[in-house]
């Protein structure tokens, strides 16, 4: 069975009776919107010839071990919700069926995530955005954290400036963090330095975007996990469009040298995602090009056991039920930090 993020299944047909007793019977989950959730803390379903709804406990994955807070319940009415059905009471005028995200979950987990390890390629949905990083929908509503440091090679100051809620992308585990929740990447995915700059040649004007002004100089995104250095520019604020003309690309260096032509007040603009590979597994992978003195790469290990890091700390506070992150992957170097040109 494929296992989809909550919303991400192509538009079906309403749910009928029939199709919610086959689905009883064979243990196929389903999916539909959530009209309401009561005082009693139940999701209600209106289907084509039927009612649903879910109780408390059969709301999510963690709900009865108290490590699921009531907002993330809440905040499911108006959305896709995924369920089986449990039962059909068909005594009444109009049946009732009684649903359960939380088997649905459970299934998800013990059939897909479970065997996931670090390098291997999934699809994610986003859902919401923190400071640092974006929770994504690995399956059946189950979170994961992308650390904003794992977005792309070209930092950013926002999960805002790369992923928006509702987005489909494609990431990679990175691992596990100390209570088994999956932790994303996605960098590894969007190219390698060479194959980024390849796409450019000295001479040309293109657009890029500004990721931060030192008094050295300004870095101007062209892609996700590429950017070069301007000459320092007064008036500009990271976000900001411009267009750049590329001086020079020193290949062995890393290094792009461009000047801002025009800066366009206001307007913000974000890079499309280019994902290669789509699909599979990485046991390795190398942003830096050959014989570069900084290397910057990733490596997927096997996972281990680890002990809670620093990085949890922003999830404590928020008090999210979510993935945090904790180090497995070795990373030779801060892939996050722009290479300067």
């Amino acid at each position: 069975m494929k296992y989809f993020a909550e919303g991400a299944r192509e538009a079906a047909a309403p749910l009928t009776l029939e199709t919610l007793r086959r689905a009883l019977m064979s243990g196929e989950i389903l999916e539909s919107r959530a009209l309401s959730f009561d005082g009693e803390k139940r999701l209600h379903f209106r289907f084509e010839d039927a009612d649903g709804m879910m109780l408390y406990e059969e709301c999510a994955d963690g709900v009865r071990e108290g490590t699921v807070r009531d907002i993330a319940l809440i905040t499911r009415v108006g959305r896709p919700v995924c369920f089986t059905v449990v039962g059909i009471d068909e005594d009444a005028e109009r049946p009732l069926a009684y649903l359960s995200r939380t088997q649905a979950q459970i299934r998800c987990k013990r059939e897909y995530l479970d065997g996931l390890v670090p390098g291997d390629i999934l699809p994610c949905r986003v859902t919401h955005l923190e400071r640092f990083g974006a929770f994504c929908d690995v399956g059946c509503g189950i979170p994961a954290l992308l650390p904003i440091d794992c977005m792309s090679v070209s930092r950013i100051q926002s999960p805002a400036d790369r992923v928006h809620e509702g987005q489909e992308i494609l990431c990679v585990v990175k691992n596990r963090d100390a209570l088994g929740r999956i932790v994303l990447t996605m960098k590894e995915l969007l190219g390698t330095w060479k194959e980024n700059a390849a796409a450019f040649a000295p001479g040309e004007t293109v657009v890029g975007v500004v990721r931060s002004t030192e008094p050295y100089g300004v870095f101007v995104e062209l892609r996700p996990n590429l950017a070069g250095l301007a000459e320092t520019c007064g008036g500009l604020c990271p976000g900001q469009l411009v267009s750049v003309y590329i001086k020079s690309i020193l290949p062995e260096k890393m290094k792009i040298k461009l000047v801002v032509l025009h800066a366009a007040l206001g307007e913000r603009f974000a890079f499309p995602l280019e994902f290669h590979p789509r699909e599979g597994h990485l046991n390795e992978w190398r942003y830096s090009v050959p014989g570069a003195a900084r290397v910057i790469e990733t490596v997927f290990e096997a996972p281990k056991s680890c002990e809670p890091s620093e990085a949890s700390e922003p999830l404590k506070a928020s008090k999210l039920p979510e993935a945090s992150e904790a180090s497995n992957t070795s990373e030779l170097s801060k892939a996050s930090e722009p290479v300067n040109p």
